[in-house]
């Protein structure tokens, strides 16, 4: 059961998060609803802390939306009209985390806490960093078809570059560090039970996976997306599914 005040400050950071996406221009105001609702389940069922790692994810993905942002709209490879997002994006990639969430919150034996947080942790670094793969690689000329690697015009479906990479690469990076530090030192320092792994080993599971499950993205992109199977909205949410999917499988081999 979640306390009151636990309660009060998960509804006012969902607000705050979802009011200054919208005033910012990050969100639309259907995206800022499905973002407080993502936000909300999350805090509830997961943890005020996966919640600020949420928070962090968003800012991220606004910085590098907003990199260069004039030449991004000039080639048309630019969310929404000003680099907004809605909520089929929001939903896309906030689903995964939020049915992790409510997993761990039915306190499954072979899912304690710290390894939901641990699965929470890998989707969100899938979203990451296909998020900044996306943003930052579309301003590379040297694109390639992540199939084929022919030449292809930046932003094109499964287009992958170098720049782009090294994001993806750095995104997963950042993610797992940042949610060792929030999820795991910040409750050790006070006392509290951690939502995260001990283990700074594992911290490898998050990494990986929010690297491979950028290059699966592309390749569906490049396969599936391009031949109009799915949607990039599906596809986000197949990988971030996927993501969890994976990062309890590795857990499991590296146990």
């Amino acid at each position: 059961m979640v306390a009151v005040g636990a309660l009060l400050i998960i509804t006012l950071l969902c607000t705050a998060l979802a009011s200054l996406a919208y005033v910012r221009k990050m969100l639309t105001w259907d995206g800022s609803v499905a973002a407080f609702a993502v936000g909300f389940i999350i805090g509830i069922f997961g943890d005020i802390l996966w919640l600020l790692l949420l928070l962090l994810f968003l800012v991220t993905s606004f910085v590098a939306t907003r990199y260069r942002f004039p030449e991004k709209r000039t080639i048309g490879a630019q969310e929404g009209v000003e680099g907004e997002r809605r909520y089929s994006n929001v939903l896309a990639n906030g689903l995964a985390p939020s049915f992790i969430a409510i997993l761990s919150f039915a306190a499954i034996p072979a899912l304690p806490k710290p390894l939901s947080g641990l699965l929470f942790v890998s989707a969100i670094s899938v979203a990451a960093s296909d998020t900044l793969a996306s943003e930052i690689g579309v301003l590379s000329p040297r694109t390639y078809l992540i199939t084929t690697m022919q030449k292809v015009t930046p932003g094109t479906n499964g287009g992958v570059s170098l720049l782009g990479q090294g994001a993806a690469l750095l995104a997963a990076v950042y993610t797992a560090l940042m949610a060792w530090f929030l999820l795991f030192h910040i409750p050790t320092i006070f006392g509290q039970d951690p939502t995260f792994p001990a283990s700074p080993a594992l911290l490898a599971i998050p990494i990986i996976i929010g690297f491979v499950g950028c290059q699966i993205d592309s390749l569906v992109g490049a396969t599936l997306e391009t031949k109009g199977l799915v949607s990039k909205k599906t596809n986000n949410l197949l990988v971030t599914s996927l993501g969890g999917v994976l990062a309890y499988g590795l857990f499991l081999l590296a146990g």
